[in-house]
């Protein structure tokens, strides 16, 4: 079995766990969420987005989140267009996400622009942002399934990624949006990626609608994959993907990997100290399996 020795963890719980979340999470809580990741060894984080605070009332303190939580690690903003990126101009944070969805008909019901449309509103920002020595990962949505479309071609995903990579972008997040891909499925996509873009940083993100994503962080290393987003507590969803749960929880993904003797550099301990801040104020029931063990 082909597998790496030590495994990155993105921990994207502040950003993407939240951000759908009905309960409005005060900003001290967030803040301190945030920390104890970091205590427990995370070391690349998704902290927030500058999106829209009438469409996402959620992330409208994010200038203060920023503000508490910068340091020396890989500290990522997300900011989907232009008004976003020139908000992240304002602060000190040098990392940021940008994101596409794959299908036509996904990324209009998130953005109301065609993928095609995105791709054209990003790219003069994309080279904006790399010449002034910014760190860009590219947000690959509905790489696998789409609810409006279905099933989606391999060679779509690798136009969209290959278009980013032709920007300049440092790392793409190719994810399973709505949780449909099987191991087999992960297994072909990443080992094209893989081929095609060696000198790109890969991403897998999965979430675990139908209890997949454990079985596919295994193939996506088969595939050579070292490095995948998870949220504490598995948080998430996605309000335009119908069905659609939470991301895979990072304790169980770091538990598992553990067990196989694969390197992450967290303190789980420590980590599910991290949930105990945000597990109360949220409005259900967190997936985590290792979590409600510890419980």
């Amino acid at each position: 079995m082909r597998l790496p020795k030590q495994v990155t963890i993105i921990e994207v719980g502040p950003r993407d766990g939240l951000q759908n979340e009905k309960n409005i999470i005060q900003t001290d809580s967030k803040i301190e969420f945030i920390h104890k990741l970091k205590k427990a060894g995370i070391r690349e984080m998704e902290l927030t987005s500058f999106v829209s605070p009438k469409w996402v009332p959620q992330m409208k303190d994010a200038d203060e989140v920023i503000k508490a939580s910068l340091d020396n690690r890989r500290n990522i903003v997300l900011a989907p267009n232009r008004k976003g990126i020139d908000r992240l101009y304002e602060t000190e944070c040098k990392s940021v996400a940008v994101f596409v969805g794959v299908s036509k008909s996904f990324n209009k019901k998130n953005i109301n622009k065609t993928t095609k449309e995105s791709m054209e509103e990003l790219q003069p920002i994309i080279e904006e942002l790399k010449q002034k020595d910014y760190f860009v990962r590219a947000c690959i949505s509905t790489s696998f399934y789409c609810p409006f479309e279905g099933k989606i071609a391999e060679t779509d995903v690798i136009d969209l990624c290959s278009s980013f990579v032709s920007l300049g972008v440092d790392e793409l997040s190719v994810a399973d949006t709505i949780g449909m891909a099987n191991p087999k499925e992960v297994y072909s996509l990443f080992s094209k990626l893989k081929d095609r873009f060696p000198n790109t940083m890969l991403t897998a993100h999965f979430h675990d609608t139908r209890g997949m994503a454990l079985a596919n962080v295994v193939a996506a290393m088969q595939a050579g994959i070292d490095r995948f987003d998870t949220s504490a507590g598995g948080l998430g969803g996605c309000p335009f993907a119908p069905g659609a749960t939470g991301n895979v929880a990072t304790e169980d993904v770091v538990y598992m990997l553990e067990q196989m003797g694969i390197e992450t550099g967290i303190d789980l301990p420590m980590l599910i100290q991290a949930i105990d801040v945000i597990a109360p104020l949220i409005s259900r029931q967190l997936e985590s399996k290792y979590y409600r063990l510890q419980k």
